[in-house]
């Protein structure tokens, strides 16, 4: 294509992606800002979601319907990999939210000394004015608050009934075995968690607690659990491709700035919009406030400022580059050994109590996602190939168009994947089968013909074995990084794509230091 040609697309296509914005502009009907949140958003607040919000809108349109477990299958085993529960902000944020009220103080005086006969500045909410973060003076952050212990709390109330025959034994830690990042919001999601899963049982104060074990691993050496901190190969990546992502944001950031600087009459830079954004999160979330900063955003620039947050989690947690997932890999073949112990234990008719019936483990989004995506989750089945041979996927699609990819559904605070081992020895094709729950939802696995019950067999040839040929440290020690232009999509580019690509193979200089994980 002609030079000339290539600077015109890029010319219009930032005008195409303003004018999707704009025309979403109609309210959208019954919206609720927590539910747009990203991985932001309060477990109590998805499972509001319809079940089929979970499922991929293709498969979806193929009317998936969730396995009825056969009579004869008994429950043996359960694998589960959770994300901490809400938590507070970060040191860091708290930070840049504290900084946010002195940029307002500035702002709010600069319009009043030039508002005189300027009846816009009458629009300014009136809660600015005398705004301070609630985390003011606080020195640290990103502990699990109340509402996440709630929620792991709930949870493990919740497991327990669905699965009363499997949690009937006497607790013992080599039954059920509890496991939990150093963190300590990991770390004490694990312990609200296993109150509900045990309340009742023990002899410890009115609610007849019980103690329990919960074991980590170092920081520095958690290869199952934080095998994102390890791994150097995908730190060096993703440090390099954080300003990129940034890029690829500033296009809807500068659009939905100009808006507010228009209706408020205040002077915002693109990095206030950034921080409104986080602020209305937090208070959405955290604090049940939706009236404050998300009040500022109108539905659809709410959807779109969604969108960059799942954009980035895509690109750097999920299907965006398979290293994102490779170095999951430890996880995936911890889960697949206990349930081949599980078998091992039906097989030999050890007696009870003698053998692991649950393994539970309570991490980060950086390990959900990727797990999520070494099992396949939210894709189709031509997608799940392209992932099997390390292809890149398309981006998600802005909205108003329909997308798999959502922060919210895929990792809120403890979202979780559940794997249900069963013994089926009625059935004529196998003995074993795996059922997969995602935040406590039946998931269809493209692997296994978008069905959620897959035969242990299918599970292991289909879906685990692609990706046992990764060595964690070969994976993670070596450079092995695909070029950036394979993440454009092989089918003719839109103009909206070539923004995309575009602003892909912009070389930045490196910025900041690394974000913290969720």
């Amino acid at each position: 294509m002609p030079r000339e040609k290539k600077l015109e697309n890029m010319a219009i296509a930032p005008l195409l992606l303003f004018f999707t914005l704009f025309i979403q502009s109609i309210a959208l009907p019954d919206f609720d800002v927590r539910q747009h949140l990203s991985t932001v958003t309060r477990y109590d607040i998805v499972k509001e979601v319809p079940d089929n919000s979970f499922i991929p809108s293709n498969i979806l349109d193929n009317s998936f319907v969730p396995s009825k477990i056969p009579d004869q299958c008994t429950l043996i085993h359960l694998n589960l990999v959770a994300r901490h529960g809400t938590r507070a902000p970060t040191k860091k944020r708290i930070k840049e939210l504290n900084k946010l009220a002195s940029s307002l103080e500035v702002l709010l005086r600069e319009r009043r000394s030039t508002s005189e006969h300027d009846t816009s500045s009458q629009n300014i909410p009136a809660w600015m004015y005398r705004w301070k973060s609630p985390w003011e003076g606080k020195l640290n952050g990103g502990e699990l608050v109340p509402q996440g212990e709630v929620e792991l709390y709930n949870l493990g109330i919740r497991i327990r009934e669905r699965f009363p025959d499997l949690f009937a034994e006497e607790y013992h830690p080599d039954v059920y075995a509890i496991k939990a990042t150093q963190v300590p919001r990991a770390s004490a999601s694990a312990v609200a968690f296993g109150m509900g899963l045990f309340s009742g049982r023990g002899t410890l104060g009115e609610g007849r607690n019980r103690a329990f074990a919960v074991t980590t691993e170092s920081r520095a050496s958690d290869m199952l659990l934080r095998f994102f901190d390890s791994c150097q190969t995908y730190k060096d990546f993703r440090k390099s491709k954080e300003p990129e992502v940034e890029k690829l944001k500033e296009p809807i950031l500068d659009k939905i700035t100009a808006a507010l600087v228009q209706r408020y009459g205040l002077n915002f830079t693109r990095q206030h919009t950034a921080s409104l954004w986080f602020l209305c999160k937090q208070e959405a979330s955290l604090l049940n406030i939706t009236n404050q900063a998300c009040d500022l955003f109108s539905p659809s620039e709410v959807t779109a400022l969604e969108w960059t947050d799942d954009l980035e989690g895509f690109l750097l947690k999920g299907y965006g580059k398979s290293i994102n997932y490779k170095m999951g890999v430890p996880l995936l073949k911890d889960v697949l050994q206990s349930m081949n112990q599980a078998i091992k234990a039906k097989e030999e008719k050890q007696a009870s109590g003698t053998y692991e019936k649950a393994r539970l483990r309570f991490a980060h989004a950086e390990t959900v996602v990727p797990f999520s995506c070494l099992l396949g989750l939210f894709l189709d089945g031509s997608e799940f190939e392209l992932i099997q041979r390390e292809q890149p996927l398309p981006l998600p699609p802005m909205p108003p168009q329909k997308r798999s990819w959502r922060g919210s559904l895929i990792s809120p605070f403890a979202g979780n994947n559940m794997l249900v081992l069963y013994s089926c020895p009625a059935k004529n094709s196998s003995n074993y089968y795996v059922q997969v729950l995602h935040n406590e939802h039946p998931t269809p696995m493209p692997g296994c013909g978008n069905s959620d019950f897959c035969s242990f067999e299918d599970f292991k040839e289909k879906i685990v074995a692609p990706h046992l040929k990764y060595d964690y440290h070969a994976v993670c020690n070596s450079n092995l990084e695909v070029p950036v232009e394979q993440l454009e999509t092989k089918q003719k580019p839109s103009k909206l794509s070539q923004l995309f690509s575009w602003l892909f193979l912009w070389k930045n200089e490196k910025k900041g230091a690394e974000k913290e994980e969720l």
